[in-house]
């Protein structure tokens, strides 16, 4: 009996031994797998459906609603990206400072805010590459200096009397013929960013739910209208550079004036689907009798639901004729008055 546990006993000591051997020694390394190639980190190609016409598909609903400035902020100079953390810090800013339900500051301020938060449809989000400005070219995200030339006609626009003259006099939004935001170029604004594309093989129409123009751009390699034919919209014409549908208009008028631009603007827009749910949209504002240099911008419109209701902007029109009719009242009483104003 004492031999048998004398046997267990050191059989025991043999395996806490070998235990402890094995606890002390350094741990062995597994060889480790190398990393991935860049190739394959990088994000996979992605075609873009086709027409029939075999045509790279732009077809649908598509909404260009951001956050993201067209100009970079001071405060964020010298910034080009957010971090995903410093975007949704801003966003929470923004939506905070843009609340129109906010009842803080002077009766002036309320005022301002009457058109209370409901109606307005500014977005949540900045743009999906998390650029801090919509401009990406000049690479500070600023508008291009004017030309001395352009802050002479600028002066001179504001000089310009007659406002209320007549209906022909006032400007284009308030008369429901064209918004600065509508395009083209095609602007995020405070609501009624929404886009229908519809395309054949000889054409793409755009139809803008701010004031309901459809720009209709021939495919078909025609010339631009003569130099002396000049529209809200401008003359547009498109080509396809591979997947990338590329549209230039001409033949502004000094009405449109896309952030103080002249009738001498040539504007270059680029489309092109880079996923299922965004397509990428990229125009470039060339301008020599405005700015120093052309300058770009690039907003990446995500998929939406259709559809695109009626924007009915008259509704009647009640405003023009009030406005009108003040003026009228105000040169009564003025003449009244002998000439002299209030």
């Amino acid at each position: 009996m004492k031999r048998r546990y004398a046997i267990l006993a050191a059989l025991l000591m043999t395996q806490v031994t070998m235990l402890t051997l094995v606890a002390q020694a350094p741990a062995v390394r597994r060889p480790t797998a190398p990393p991935p190639p860049a190739a394959a980190l990088a994000p996979k190609p992605w075609t873009p459906p086709r027409t029939v016409d075999g045509q790279p598909d732009l077809q649908g609903y598509w909404t260009n609603v951001t956050l993201t400035p067209l100009q970079r902020p001071a405060n964020l100079s010298g910034k080009e990206f957010f971090t995903p953390e410093e975007a949704a810090e801003y966003e929470r800013q923004v939506i905070s400072s843009n609340n129109a339900d906010r009842r803080d500051g002077a009766a002036t301020q309320d005022l301002s805010r009457a058109y209370n938060d409901f109606w307005w449809d500014r977005g949540t989000k900045v743009v999906k590459t998390l650029r801090t400005s919509l401009i990406i070219d000049p690479p500070d995200g600023r508008l291009p200096p004017l030309l001395p030339q352009a802050t002479q006609r600028l002066a001179g626009r504001r000089g310009r009397g007659g406002a209320t003259d007549g209906p022909e006099n006032r400007p284009l939004a308030e008369r429901c013929l064209l918004w600065a935001t509508a395009g083209p170029p095609m602007m995020p604004s405070f609501y009624n960013n929404n886009y229908h594309l519809v395309q054949t093989k000889d054409y793409v129409v755009i139809l803008v739910e701010m004031i309901h123009d459809a720009r209709v751009i021939p495919l078909d390699n025609r010339p631009h209208l003569p130099g002396e034919v000049e529209q809200w919209l401008g003359d547009a014409r498109g080509h396809w550079e591979g997947d990338t549908l590329v549209v230039e208009t001409t033949n502004f008028t000094e009405k449109t004036a896309f952030q103080n631009t002249s009738k001498d603007l040539k504007l270059i827009e680029k489309f092109k689907r880079t996923d299922a749910d965004t397509l990428m949209y990229e125009f470039t504002v060339n301008d020599p009798s405005t700015y120093e240099r052309p300058w770009t911008a690039q907003i990446p419109m995500s998929k939406t639901d259709g559809p695109i209701w009626e924007y009915a902007c008259h509704e009647g029109n009640y405003s023009l004729t009030n406005v009108l009719a003040g003026a009228r009242a105000q040169e009564k009483a003025a003449a009244a008055r002998g000439g002299q104003s209030q």
